[in-house]
């Protein structure tokens, strides 16, 4: 069993496609925690129940963070221990977290990375493509003129570009992409595999 600190804030990968990926030590400390803030708790149950883990879900997204964060920052300053963990992945990187983190960061909180899978690192491990030197630009705007606005500013970057995309606007992106960078530029598409 791992040791956790009281009044700490842990930020916890969970597996992004296939369960065996989820490290003893991550499961080990959100049993312990006294909470677990959730991008979505339904989908975090499920995950918690694969691993017998009963630890109370609280729900922390995008438009409920900033009102969330403050009860968080209390209970940590009065020694509970939280987790939190995104729907997949490690925690801020495309998700919700940040302003939770910069604020219990500026209060002296304790912040504690759990290690594990993150889409970014596993798709560009496996990409093909030099990873000595990347830009990491997340979700592209889902409206077309933006997104297109957005990828013209990048035209005359020469290290690897790596983004996410929806199944769903995965064609039009694609087609953004060529029509903006040339169809001379390589590209490769990496999904995770559930």
């Amino acid at each position: 069993m791992v040791s956790i600190e009281k009044g700490t804030l842990y930020v916890v990968a969970t597996p992004i496609g296939n369960l065996q990926d989820f490290s003893p030590r991550a499961q080990s400390v959100l049993r312990q925690v006294n909470l677990i803030a959730a991008e979505d708790t339904r989908h975090s149950r499920h995950l918690l129940n694969h691993f017998s883990i009963t630890t109370p879900l609280q729900s922390l997204h995008e438009h409920n963070e900033r009102q969330i964060a403050h009860n968080l920052l209390q209970r940590l300053h009065n020694d509970d221990n939280i987790a939190l963990i995104s729907d997949a992945g490690t925690p801020l990187i495309s998700d919700p977290g940040y302003y939770l983190i910069q604020t219990a960061l500026a209060e002296q909180i304790t912040v504690v990375p759990i290690p594990g899978p993150s889409a970014l690192i596993s798709a560009l491990s496996v990409a093909g493509f030099p990873a000595d030197r990347f830009v990491f630009e997340g979700f592209l705007p889902a409206k077309a003129a933006a997104r297109r606005q957005r990828l013209e500013i990048l035209v005359e970057e020469s290290r690897t570009l790596v983004f996410y995309e929806a199944p769903h606007r995965l064609v039009d992106c694609v087609n953004d992409m060529a029509q903006i960078f040339g169809e001379a530029r390589q590209a490769v598409l990496v999904a995770t595999k559930r």
